[in-house]
């Protein structure tokens, strides 16, 4: 059991790592049926949060990945009917990229399953626990606005 009143600022970042390892590797493994990578996943999401189809390179800027590694990631998507390149009507050098509807039905099935994972994981905390979690993980990043609206919709949890 840790002792809550020295816990030092590196056993903090270190539990705090583990925890997003803990989540990551959990993902990595709810991903396998449906035989994707958490990368293609979150390049579907950045592709299906999009109003209109974008641009390769935004794909890219939002991954923090290099425009050729995204076009390796986007032929896999497209080979499987996930989604499908078009010219951009601004500029006929640039390719864009949209959702298929069979991507859009399965992001909507990953997000499902990441949000019922979410569930299993923080079951392990009370409802107040979840509160305060997020109020102090709120605080880390500075981001007051949205700790006061995670706080209240926590709290109505």
């Amino acid at each position: 059991m840790v002792n809550v009143m020295s816990v030092s600022p590196a056993t903090l970042r270190d539990l705090l790592m583990a925890t997003t390892r803990t989540l990551r590797k959990r993902w990595h493994e709810k991903l396998r049926p449906w035989e994707l990578t958490p990368h293609e996943h979150r390049a579907l999401r950045v592709i299906g949060n999009a109003d209109e189809p974008v641009r390769l390179g935004i794909v890219a800027k939002s991954l923090h990945i290099v425009p050729r590694s995204v076009t390796e990631v986007v032929d896999r998507l497209e080979s499987r009917g996930l989604t499908e390149r078009l010219p951009d009507p601004a500029d006929r050098r640039a390719v864009c990229v949209q959702l298929t509807s069979d991507g859009r039905r399965l992001l909507t099935e990953l997000d499902a399953a990441r949000d019922a994972d979410a569930a299993e994981v923080f079951a392990r905390l009370d409802a107040a626990e979840r509160a305060e979690l997020a109020r102090l993980l709120l605080k880390l990043t500075g981001d007051i606005e949205t700790q006061q609206r995670s706080a209240e919709h926590a709290a109505a949890d």
